[in-house]
């Protein structure tokens, strides 16, 4: 071997050793979370301890009184003293709410390092108008409520959202919590990916607070604008700009209820020469089962949406859809395994 090639296989072992050295060290660096959770969460919990070795699940008892009120307990509460502590919380009615504030409001009491709320859909959050007086802001009450969790001894509570429904919302937090606002938008950017004619994509928002939220992390995609006019008593969806003949249109929002819109934004889309239609919502929540009518056996048509994803930040509605089409699960445990992490 010649000095040269010697001196190049030395160079490359020692950037290896030092990147292995620097992973070893990154690694040791991160912090050790327990982390608790509500019933409806497990699933979601156990894929986020499986992303990551420094999670470890803990567990509470979910017992109630005979008048109905909780009787709740707390396990291995004397081993998080110390300890870096967050809760998966799932506020998808206000029957569950209480019990899990309850949670919520003693884990920072309980001399822990740090606590972080993990509450992936803020369920309010499109309650935030006032158009007339007597109209109740709910979304700013939930927000004092979250805003008055205890501090730790690691100092103000995080909190972990994704995709909050209004941007301005993020004001409503008071300064005793440190709001983390995430975002689904990278999940449904690799499943973009991997579909076929990635070229012939377009993303389609169904009105101008959809694409404010979102058209900067998709910028990489052609866009289609549609907006809601009032004609009468109805809105009517029309297209606003952007041509989506002949392409595969991706409608993105952050929430679906009934799916009134996304249904009558499909028909513009495809009026309009749409080669297929898709969906993504980060938050399905779908009240009364309403997701039943954009499954191809009740549609009727198995072109009228091609895909339709959402994420698991509403469990409930994971468990319901199961592997019904169009219906994929994009999860957010990576995500939210990471956000752990800051």
């Amino acid at each position: 071997m010649s000095e040269n090639a010697a001196n190049n296989n030395n160079n490359n072992n020692m950037e290896k050793n030092l990147i292995c050295k620097e992973a070893i060290v990154s690694e040791l660096q991160k912090k050790k979370v327990h982390l608790f959770y509500c019933l409806e969460c497990e699933e979601l919990a156990r894929n986020i301890a499986s992303e990551s070795d420094h999670i470890t699940l803990q567990s509470i008892n979910w017992r109630s009184f005979a008048d109905g009120f909780p009787n709740l307990f707390i396990n291995n509460a004397h081993e998080i003293r110390g300890q870096h502590v967050a809760f998966l919380a799932s506020f998808s009615s206000p029957a569950v709410i209480f019990e899990q504030i309850s949670v919520i409001y003693l884990l920072p009491r309980l001399f822990v390092a740090s606590f972080t709320l993990v509450l992936p859909f803020f369920p309010t959050g499109s309650f935030e108008r006032m158009e007339e007086e007597g109209d109740v802001a709910t979304a700013f009450t939930m927000a004092r409520i979250v805003s008055n969790i205890p501090i730790s001894r690691g100092g103000p509570t995080s909190v972990v959202i994704y995709d909050i429904h209004a941007l301005q919302e993020r004001f409503y937090f008071a300064d005793q919590v440190l709001p983390l606002f995430e975002t689904g938008i990278p999940l449904l950017t690799k499943r973009l990916q991997q579909l076929p004619e990635t070229d012939k994509i377009i993303v389609a928002f169904p009105d101008d607070g959809a694409w404010k939220r979102f058209h900067k992390l998709l910028d990489q995609y052609p866009t289609v604008v549609c907006t809601k006019v009032r004609e009468g008593d109805k809105r009517i969806v029309r297209l606003k700009e952007g041509n989506p003949a002949g392409c595969h249109v991706v409608i993105v929002d952050d929430l679906v209820q009934s799916g009134g819109t996304l249904i009558e934004c499909q028909k513009v889309l495809a009026a309009h020469g749409a080669a297929k239609v898709s969906a993504y919502v980060t938050h399905g929540v779908f009240p009364k089962s309403s997701w039943e009518r954009f499954t191809h056996k009740n549609n009727g048509s198995e072109e009228a949406f091609a895909y339709f994803w959402i994420t698991d930040s509403c469990p409930q509605t994971v468990k319901s859809i199961g592997n019904k089409a169009p219906f994929e699960v994009l999860s957010l445990a990576g995500s939210i395994a990471d956000a752990l992490q800051i």
